[in-house]
């Protein structure tokens, strides 16, 4: 995947179809928050960009599998989901604020890094997701 990192101080308009700097989320999101949007039932996306592996080790209910490295080839399976909120998490919070940060170069402008990952979410939400 590439490690493109937009400057935080880059003022130039959207490229198309991108939506406005206005519509953009924060880039992170706490592990209370994501499940409180998990209860309302919010449209939204929630994504494990994990290997295959670890997602079968643990995983939170209702996600979609997108490891990492594969996220080019299937960045088409988030377009039904670019104006909603797209949650990304991994084990620990690294390798989905990178994937975060690509998604928003290339106009996914809703998607939310879930700070802490799994690991988090396991010590605060959900203790019966497994500790690896």
């Amino acid at each position: 995947m590439p490690s493109e990192r937009k400057d935080q101080n880059d003022e130039s308009k959207p490229s198309e179809g991108e939506a406005p700097e206005s519509t953009k989320l924060a880039s992170e999101i706490s592990v209370h928050d994501t499940k409180k949007l998990l209860e309302s039932e919010t449209a939204m996306l929630l994504v494990d960009c994990r290997e295959p592996q670890e997602h079968a080790i643990a995983r939170i209910a209702g996600s979609v599998l997108i490891p990492m490295d594969e996220l080019p080839e299937q960045v088409s399976r988030l377009e039904p989901f670019r104006s909603e909120r797209i949650i990304i998490y991994c084990h620990h919070g690294g390798r989905s604020l990178r994937v975060v940060n690509w998604l928003r170069n290339h106009g996914f402008n809703t998607a939310q890094n879930m700070t802490g990952g799994i690991a988090y979410w396991s010590q605060e939400i959900d203790p019966d997701v497994p500790v690896y």
